[in-house]
């Protein structure tokens, strides 16, 4: 009998939020492109309709029961951890058994520190994966050393590579010490637990775009930045069928929104989304919705099915002209598409990414978590876009979002901000592209790990 050929085989292990596993579905795509067996490993307590493999990669779904119920993040997270860390260890041998192939590393998310204890246990590699930013990242990582001190006294604050940062361009859960943020502030400062642990570190970043901050998290232990972590069709094409993530906890409804940007002119529409976890009130809702109407703008905006209930009496049907509002959307197509001139987003890094990796303008809308500080970055480093001010009782103004969306949309502000978003696309691609920084560091993570599994392979025939 013909031998089977022995391929280095990694399994990728994401935190179950859409934000966390978009990224690293695509790393698990371009570990395959590169030669090595992925298995992608997603435990949810939702029921997904995952398919079996997405290109090369094979797509393994466990149910977990972790949410039954519990009010708190800290106590889902704990949940989670118990569930599946006692599942991990056999799960990772049978993945070998039935694929022929033994695993030889775990790639897992920053948020679960505790699965480089299991591959040490089983004798593997551990790689941990951060999906936030690195600028955010280094924030945690101060508090975690003892460098900056919560509760914060002094602002604006001095991290090291970022620029002073003012109360409200910090990570909410680092100045608002409500009891349920302190329980994820542990959270995402524990990502540093064992930071120089890992045998690799990977960022979804690249290192133009946050040069100064990725070498001074990279003075601490070596970090390989390795985005931005979209699919390929959007930057280098290298993965010629690779036009989406794949996988989504929502159903993108595809209601007429590309038909209706086809009708639209070029650079002629904002596109409003908020991403998949944020909750607005009645009255920020109603903001937005009159900010929209008055800017004169065209504009598609996503409003999640669960938030419909919010929007002003008889909005739908009195923008009908102007706008068009949907429960979910295609977001790259829609990014990607020539009639949109603007993204108003909450900066989620995801979402940050592409608009930075398609070219987009951004009216930034930040709301809680990594948010501030992105858009911080957005307006005032990389200077891609505008970002709002609430007033005193915390609500943005809709003669505050006509304001905002008018200077990107229009006049010499908003041309400089589109040529900036171009340099920014271009540098993006480069460093997907075949040889680019970010196409090095996994070529070469792939090329180290393969070699490894050969030589122990080799030693055991």
């Amino acid at each position: 009998m013909e031998k089977q050929e022995r391929i280095c085989h990694v399994v990728v292990i994401p935190y179950p939020a859409q934000g966390h596993i978009n990224p690293m579905i695509q790393f698990s795509k371009r570990l395959a492109s590169k030669g090595l067996q992925v298995t992608l490993v997603i435990f949810s307590s939702q029921t997904l309709s995952t398919p079996a493999s997405l290109g090369s990669v094979k797509v393994v779904t466990i149910s977990d029961s972790s949410d039954t119920g519990s009010s708190s993040i800290g106590d889902l997270l704990k949940q989670f951890q118990a569930t599946v860390a006692p599942k991990l260890p056999q799960l990772v041998v049978e993945l070998g058994i039935s694929s022929g192939h033994p695993v030889s590393c775990l790639v897992y998310d920053s948020f679960m520190p505790w699965v480089l204890e299991i591959a040490r246990q089983l004798g593997l590699i551990g790689a941990s994966f951060f999906t936030q930013s690195c600028a955010v990242n280094s924030v945690y990582y101060q508090i975690h050393e003892g460098q900056l001190k919560i509760p914060l006294e002094k602002f604006p604050v001095s991290v090291p590579g970022l620029p002073p940062l003012d109360v409200d361009e910090l990570p909410s859960f680092v100045h608002d010490m409500e009891s349920e943020y302190s329980s994820i502030l542990t959270l995402v400062v524990n990502q540093f637990l064992n930071f120089r642990g890992p045998d690799w570190v990977f960022v979804n970043s690249f290192n133009s775009l946050e040069e100064e901050v990725v070498n001074c998290l990279a003075s601490q232990r070596s970090i390989k930045p390795i985005g931005p972590m979209i699919p390929s069709v959007y930057l280098d094409r290298q993965l010629e069928d690779d036009t989406e993530y794949g996988l989504s906890l929502f159903k993108p409804a595809l209601d007429g929104c590309m038909e209706w940007l086809d009708s639209k002119e070029t650079g002629s529409v904002v596109y409003a989304s908020f991403g998949s976890l944020a909750a607005l009130g009645e009255e920020q809702m109603a903001e937005i919705a009159w900010g929209l109407r008055r800017s004169d703008c065209y504009f598609l905006w996503v409003v999640r099915e669960s938030e419909e209930k919010k929007l002003p009496c008889n909005f739908v049907e009195g923008s009908s002209e102007k706008g068009l509002i949907v429960t979910w959307s295609p977001q790259l197509e829609v990014l990607s598409h020539k009639s949109v001139g603007c993204f108003m987003t909450h900066c989620g890094w995801n979402s940050t990414l592409e608009a930075l990796s398609l070219g987009v303008p951004m009216v930034a809308v930040p709301q809680w978590t990594d948010q501030p500080t992105n858009a911080k970055y957005i307006a005032d480093v990389w200077r891609v876009g505008v970002r709002v001010k609430a007033n005193e009782k915390g609500i943005v103004t809709k003669e505050e979002l006509e304001k905002c969306t008018r200077e990107v949309m229009e006049g010499e502000r908003g041309s400089e901000m589109r040529r900036n978003s171009e340099k920014w696309k271009k540098l993006a691609k480069t460093a997907m592209g075949e040889g680019g920084s970010s196409d090095k560091n996994i070529t070469e993570f792939a090329a180290k790990i393969a070699s490894k599994f050969n030589e122990t392979t080799d030693s055991k025939a």
